[in-house]
């Protein structure tokens, strides 16, 4: 795992162990102020807790950097049991000897007893933590969405080093789908693997002289989209963004066509959970009523289901409500002629295959409500390139347009608020979306969002 997405993730859980240090300190107060408990042991009385809120907000701050200076957060996401409670433990002990000797020699009046339980308590709440977060991360959803994918690429002694390196790193997060020799791979292969495989990244790794060879390789990469990894000197790149980083320990070139790891990609992700939770919440019941119109307009089932190509061209499984009749695939061939939309996008106005209610749907938009659960399951974001179906991605003429798979698919876009209807240029479309890739921000996500208003509001939906 690269140097930054290591600091996110040990930040995070930094700040949640921050949080159940704080608790822990609060519980321990609230136990030993308790009236029967104090009566039951005959203890002395303890003071108010705000007297003791400075002593509370100290103990978050230097909680996680105990534990930090410990080594508790030097380890895999799914690092053995041992590697956990040892260190935590040791963490635990010391910051609660700190906070007694603390209390003794700055004559701060709050019993001693306090801290022990306040560290006892603490010690309990992490191990839980970890334990849930152990149990999520095993689940088959977590590993679905944490799991990444890469190819090796290399001569066979170095790309057998990186997979012995990686075995010993005990990095599950990581699975490697192919290694590919240098000395007899063409360029052809390679793009055939990113195409069949749906990598979420390339790890380059070799000597001087086959400095050509990995620049063609590093080529094909960013003009699919893909995340490279490269362990060798520098090249020119004319898509890419190039950032330095350590992998294992070696210095590495990132060439990326993405936005980088970042807070602002961690708030994005937690936007989407929290917003797509919300709607499905509040549109529970207009979906029941909108399912039952369906049911009752036209014969077939109330939810449209496709396979899209999502992130890195993964397929997944896309909901709409349907508002074609249960033919429309069919007809779709016979349709062809009509279609509006230049590429391998299928567009035409007053689509014949529509029903009555599904125009009402599509004019205001609605029919895209369901996709919240495809956001809520990680595989949209609220803000992205529209998911194309997976037959139309096949059919790309130009392999640069396959860059718009680099990032999650989302309900809007920035060409759905750019004149979606008056685009019929398959060009400008992917041209949008790259813009929007290439200048990306949580800024730009929240202007794109507050422009998909009104658009739906006036009922200038899709066709």
């Amino acid at each position: 795992m690269l140097r930054r997405n290591r600091q996110i993730k040990m930040q995070i859980s930094q700040v949640l162990d921050a949080m159940l240090f704080g608790a822990s300190f609060w519980l321990a107060w609230f136990l030993r102020s308790d009236p029967d408990i104090i009566e039951f042991f005959n203890l002395r009385q303890v003071g108010s807790f705000e007297y003791f809120f400075w002593l509370y907000l100290l103990l978050i701050v230097a909680g996680p950097l105990v534990l930090e200076a410990q080594g508790f957060y030097d380890r895999p996401l799914l690092a053995a049991r041992r590697t956990i409670v040892w260190p935590l433990f040791k963490g635990c002990v010391m910051a609660t000897v700190a906070l007694v000797l603390f209390l003794y020699f700055f004559r701060v009046d709050m019993p001693r007893g306090v801290a022990v339980l306040q560290g006892t308590i603490c010690f309990l709440l992490i191990c839980i933590k970890e334990e849930l977060v152990r149990s999520g991360l095993r689940s088959k959803f977590a590993l679905a969405q944490l799991q990444r994918k890469y190819i090796l690429v290399g001569t066979p002694e170095e790309t057998r080093r990186m997979r012995d390196e990686l075995k010993s790193a005990s990095d599950d997060a990581m699975v490697v789908l192919a290694e590919l020799d240098l000395n007899t791979t063409s360029m052809d292969e390679l793009t055939q693997l990113l195409h069949e495989h749906s990598v979420n990244g390339v790890i380059l790794n070799a000597r001087h002289n086959y400095f050509e060879k990995v620049e063609q390789a590093i080529r094909v990469c960013e003009l699919e989209g893909v995340e490279v990894w490269l362990v060798a000197d520098f090249f020119k790149t004319q898509i890419s963004h190039p950032s330095f980083d350590d992998f294992h320990g070696k210095p590495v070139l990132v060439f990326r066509t993405t936005p980088d790891a970042s807070w602002q990609g961690v708030l994005k992700q937690a936007i989407d959970f929290v917003v797509a939770l919300l709607a499905l919440i509040l549109l529970s019941i207009p979906f029941a009523i909108l399912a039952l119109l369906i049911k009752l307009s036209s014969p077939g089932p109330v939810l449209f289901r496709q396979k899209r190509c999502g992130l890195n061209g993964q397929p997944f499984t896309i909901f709409k409500f349907r508002t074609m009749t249960t033919d429309a695939e069919q007809r779709k061939q016979e349709l062809a002629a009509l279609n509006e939309m230049s590429g391998p996008v299928f567009k035409i106005k007053n689509d014949p295959r529509v029903t009555p209610i599904g125009k009402f749907l599509r004019k205001w938009s609605i029919d895209e409500f369901p996709q919240f659960f495809n956001v809520l399951r990680g595989e949209m974001s609220l803000v992205g390139p529209r998911p194309l179906p997976v037959d139309e991605v096949k059919r790309f003429d130009d392999v640069s347009h396959r860059r718009r798979l680099s990032v999650k698919p989302g309900l809007t876009c920035l060409w759905q608020v750019s004149g979606r209807n008056n685009i019929s240029d398959f060009k400008d479309w992917v041209r949008l979306d790259l813009e929007y890739i290439d200048n990306w921000s949580l800024w730009l996500d929240l202007k794109i969002m507050w422009r998909t208003v009104p658009i739906v509001l006036i009922g200038s939906g899709a066709r």
